[in-house]
């Protein structure tokens, strides 16, 4: 019994998972449909930074809160030149309600398929729903993954993002 409890507390650790890209490996690219309609590939923003988060589901607290962060600080990214990309298992028709009400400005794209959420190492099951776990990837210009974020706080997560790409950048 012990053994089962450390265990299920290691699951919980905020680790890596193997099937992640790493930091420093070219970041899988993907076409998702957006939004707005049409779809969106991940190399449509080579040449920028790319905050690639995924998120659980549309009109949740927690997601609700770290995409309002997200647009609170939108500014902010675009004098970065950074771009934020939603990702969840939701339809484009959910994310096109959830960006209406909410106020949202940048983009969120469907898998509900759950192919980039898997690319990325960021597929879980919840009370038997697939779904993304709320990981994120800040992806530089050159398309490599600059830093991995798991399972992150949504109150705090943009300022933390904001923070380290301000580093990155002058690095």
């Amino acid at each position: 019994m012990l053994s089962l409890v450390a265990f299920s507390g290691m699951l919980g650790a905020n680790t890596q998972n193997p099937t992640q890209p790493q930091v420093g490996q070219s970041a899988p690219d993907f076409t998702l449909p957006s939004a707005q309609g049409g779809p969106v590939s991940l190399k449509d923003y080579k040449g920028k930074w790319v905050v690639l988060y995924f998120y659980p589901k549309d009109f949740t607290s927690g997601c609700t809160l770290e995409a309002r962060n997200f647009e609170r600080d939108l500014a902010k990214y675009q004098n970065q030149s950074a771009i934020i990309v939603g990702v969840s298992a939701d339809t484009a028709q959910s994310h096109k309600d959830f960006c209406t009400k909410e106020g949202l400005n940048f983009k969120l794209l469907a898998d509900p398929e759950l192919k980039a959420i898997t690319q990325y190492g960021s597929a879980m099951e919840y009370n038997g729903m697939k779904m993304a776990a709320r990981n994120t990837f800040l992806i530089n210009p050159d398309g490599k993954i600059a830093r991995v974020y798991i399972k992150v706080n949504p109150a705090v997560h943009s300022d933390e993002v904001l923070k380290d790409l301000a580093v990155l950048k002058k690095s």
